[in-house]
């Protein structure tokens, strides 16, 4: 059990989708186009219907969802990595890695549920998201660069014990597999996220 666990909280209802979140963590950790720490999520559904006097009405909807690494309390990339690259730190129970023993078997991006783990392939390993704590304010606590680059402000940062108190514990889209790796996140949900909805930028994301 970590002393600590840090964790992120998202506000589905106030997101714009404007992804200064995953460009600005891809410019903090100098990350290329195709390695995202950070995805958002483009939400839709509903539909057109034409009446009997052909005039068409719709129910259409979008929301987004900014989406990285949940530091999971029961990671996956850390069960099937054969070359034991991943640990999760007593200290802030953040899943790090030790991009030297990397082996490139891509186990553990193929396992993730939420696609963490990306490959460098210059640097021939894969590497993922650590909250910025490599970087800490003079009171030692991290500055994650997608929470404090948010407009809407629709991203928190802190320990997960206090967040679920701050916002309650939904984690929502986050699904099934929330049950196996419990992702320390808390996700407001948007007010359209029980009806029928399909992801819009899959090759994205």
């Amino acid at each position: 059990m970590a002393e600590k666990q840090y964790g992120f909280y998202v506000n589905t209802q106030i997101c714009t989708g404007c992804k200064a979140c995953m460009t600005s963590c891809m410019d903090r950790q100098n990350l290329k186009e195709e390695e995202k720490f950070r995805k958002v999520f483009e939400f839709s559904g509903g539909n057109w219907t034409e009446d009997a006097k052909g005039a068409f009405t719709h129910n259409i909807f979008g929301f987004y969802t900014s989406v990285g690494c949940q530091q999971c309390d029961e990671p996956v990339c850390l069960k099937v990595c054969p070359a034991g690259v991943y640990t999760k730190r007593a200290s802030d129970g953040i899943v790090d890695f030790d991009p030297s023993k990397c082996i490139s078997c891509f186990a553990c991006k193929r396992s993730c549920p939420y696609g963490a783990p990306t490959y460098d392939y210059a640097a021939e390993h894969m590497k993922k998201c650590i909250m910025c704590t490599d970087e800490k304010t003079d009171d030692g606590i991290p500055r994650p660069a997608c929470v404090y680059a948010c407009p809407s402000r629709a991203l928190d940062f802190g320990e997960i014990s206090q967040l679920r108190e701050k916002y309650g514990s939904s984690n929502v889209y986050v699904g099934k597999f929330g049950d196996i790796t419990k992702p320390n996140i808390v996700i407001k949900p948007h007010k359209d996220s029980g009806r029928g909805y399909t992801v819009m930028n899959p090759e994205e994301v």
